[in-house]
């Protein structure tokens, strides 16, 4: 089966310093990926890498295809990237219903589905961006990009400053679109064992490198890398 998402010896970062190093990885269709490492190694510029909002100094993006290397980030959306930015990025003064559907394009992800997988935003979906709660507008920065019907969703600490309960809710909603529907996706978390329980791949970035690659569950057996790369914190 063809990669839908193939990384070539990508170097990227931000005016003249560079942050990722010659970075090589693909991606299976409906293959979940958890990208972790210690703060500063280069995990969110990764994915702001793939969306298109660094300096490219070297290597390949392709996606399903289509060469995504140069390719301003509004036409990375159109060929099918969806982004859930630590920022979150909802419209604040916009309705739950409208943010979602603003932004909706025709496919399965849609307004329905959205209030399935979350009923909050349901309960909600009169209430205006800035009335939400941190994890309501987590949900909804997910929905957003959802209802974009992408090819591969990369979402940046999901669960960053939430509750427990509400951390829980939102895995579980994970788990769903990676694992019931076969969405591809890119995570990026900092509890490791929580995301590699749901996920397929594991890929470490230490120093803007790639310093492991592997399956999921064998990382989390493994606490002598857990340990090395991410602190006893991971373990």
């Amino acid at each position: 089966m063809p990669d839908l998402l193939k990384i070539d010896a990508l170097s990227a970062g931000y005016g003249k310093a560079t942050v990722l190093h010659a970075v090589s990885m693909a991606i299976e269709p409906g293959q979940a990926v958890a990208l972790l490492g210690r703060n500063g190694v280069g995990k969110t510029t990764l994915l702001n890498t793939l969306i298109g909002l660094t300096r490219h100094h070297g290597g390949t993006i392709d996606l399903d295809g289509a060469d995504l290397t140069r390719m301003a980030p509004e036409r990375r959306v159109e060929a099918g990237i969806g982004w859930v930015p630590q920022e979150r990025g909802i419209f604040r003064s916009l309705t739950v219903e409208e943010n979602i559907t603003a932004v909706a394009r025709p496919g399965k992800w849609t307004l329905a589905a959205m209030y399935q997988l979350f009923p909050r935003l349901q309960e909600r979906r009169g209430n205006f961006g800035n009335q939400l709660s941190g994890g309501e507008q987590q949900m909804l920065s997910i929905a957003r990009a959802l209802v974009l019907n992408p090819k591969i969703l990369l979402l940046d600490e999901p669960t960053e400053g939430l509750a427990p309960i509400i951390v829980e809710e939102l895995l579980a909603a994970i788990r769903r679109i990676v694992r019931d529907e076969g969405m591809s996706a890119i995570i990026v978390e900092q509890h490791a064992q929580q995301i590699l329980a749901i996920t397929d791949q594991a890929i470490i970035l230490d120093r803007g490198a790639i310093a492991y690659s592997g399956q999921s569950q064998a990382l989390a057996e493994d606490r002598q890398t857990l340990s090395r790369f991410l602190g006893v914190g991971a373990s």
